[in-house]
């Protein structure tokens, strides 16, 4: 009896396979070459038959060249670090898609001559917070916070209270970032309670400036006590240290259902010289670090050499300019959503799905902003078998797994995508 091992179609055969040939064009001839390796593999342990090993190669080609998966974030957590943060509006995708060409990203068409980068973006900005005198963007909050130290602080100390010494994602701590740059910390307070005498107290010729972290992924309750971002203007500007706030989630304005979520426009207003922001959390954009300020301050961190190294790309700023003026991105539709509204579209799927139940949940901010506010929302309350299942449907559906029940968390899916919540859940019941 002959090996089948040798009735294996050759790579260069396979790769003349009329499908094959076209998905070269579209993905690459090496990706290709790395599927078909696979599928014959396959074949060489018995696993397919050899004459199925084109059809397997197909089967198995990716929709794109590259590795990230879309998937269906029904976690309950609006924006949710693990799967991308914000995802963008269809404006911003259709802005990313006009910017992958040749753009006119710092270049004038009238005149034919360079033109300020990423103006767009920055002037919509600026129109969304007034108070702000100059907007800067870099490539994300951290790298705002880099860019502030290194302009401001060389050689020179941060004031800082010790109940805002934040850890954020991945064990990134923001006193090892700033002390990175040569500044020096110099903590005040306690952990629970920080006083305007102290910083008054730390506060002299090496002060290069004072900051004021909003602890948005934690929350300190008791016995605690700290110092407002309007106390604090009033006792700089009579000792002419500048006040940095990093409000961190991203708000731009005040919020009606998160009113102890800071924002950039009352920050200013109450005193604060440079605000940081994250483009990708509540603005509900791109990956980005916002700056608003002082106009001669902005121009200063501009300026800086370490700006060129963070400076963020065309397709970061036109996501970014499309965020703020075109319409409500999905994690502002997430957070205004009707919660009578996710019931019925849960009782409607629990309906056509034997088993399942529609139940009452809290969904969650998420990307460190908000720890305290709860969401009532409502879910499909699935077998707990059924998480693992769906997160290799297609699209996977990331569910929760909440008192051995796996829950499908209806306000962070679109309505759009219940059909494809519907079709992933039967498929996994057959």
């Amino acid at each position: 009896m002959s090996d089948a091992r040798r009735r294996v179609p050759r790579t260069d055969a396979l790769l003349a396979d009329p499908r094959l040939a076209e998905a070269q064009q579209l993905l690459g001839r090496t990706l290709v070459k790395s599927v078909i390796a696979r599928a014959q593999q396959r074949a060489r342990a018995g696993e397919i038959e050899p004459e199925r090993v084109a059809e397997h190669a197909v089967a198995a080609l990716p929709p794109t060249a590259a590795s990230l998966r879309p998937v269906i974030n029904a976690t309950g957590v609006v924006v949710h670090t693990n799967l991308g943060r914000a995802p963008l509006s269809q404006a911003a995708v259709d802005a990313v898609v006009t910017a992958s060409g040749a753009t006119d990203v710092e270049f004038d068409l009238a005149t034919g001559r360079r033109a300020r980068r990423g103006r767009g973006a920055l002037a919509a900005l600026a129109r969304a917070v007034p108070a702000a005198g100059g907007v800067h963007v870099v490539n994300n909050n951290a790298a705002a916070l880099l860019l502030t130290a290194l302009t401001l602080a060389p050689g020179k100390e941060i004031v800082l209270s010790r109940g805002e010494l934040v850890e954020i994602g991945d064990g990134f701590r923001i006193p090892e970032l700033l002390a990175s740059t040569g500044a020096r910390l110099r903590e005040v307070g306690t952990t629970n309670r920080t006083s305007l005498r102290d910083y008054a107290d730390a506060i002299g010729p090496d002060t290069g400036f004072v900051l004021k972290v909003h602890p948005s992924n934690f929350c300190v309750t008791g016995f605690t006590s700290a110092v407002s971002v309007s106390e604090l203007a009033q006792l700089l500007d009579t000792l002419r240290a500048p006040l940095v706030v990093d409000i961190g989630s991203g708000l731009l304005a005040p919020h009606p259902a998160l009113p102890d979520e800071p924002d950039a426009t009352t920050t200013l207003r109450d005193g604060a010289n440079l605000v940081t922001a994250s483009g990708d959390k509540l603005l509900g954009g791109p990956q980005a670090g916002l700056m608003f300020g002082d106009a001669d301050l902005i121009e200063r961190l501009r300026r800086h050499p370490a700006a060129r190294a963070l400076r963020v790309d065309k397709l970061t700023l036109a996501a970014l300019e499309a965020t703020v003026v075109g319409p409500p991105p999905p994690v502002a539709r997430a957070l205004a959503a009707d919660v009578t509204q996710l019931r019925a579209r849960a009782e409607s799927l629990a309906a056509q799905l034997p088993g399942a139940l529609a139940v009452d949940c809290v969904a969650a901010v998420g990307g460190g902003g908000a720890p305290g506010v709860r969401l009532p929302s409502a879910a499909l309350s699935l077998p707990e078998s059924y998480a693992a299942k769906l997160r290799t449907a297609s699209p996977p559906v990331v569910g929760r797994v909440e008192s051995g029940r796996c829950l499908v968390d209806l306000r962070t899916v679109a309505p759009e995508e219940d059909e494809l919540v519907l079709a992933a859940v039967l498929a996994c019941s057959s």
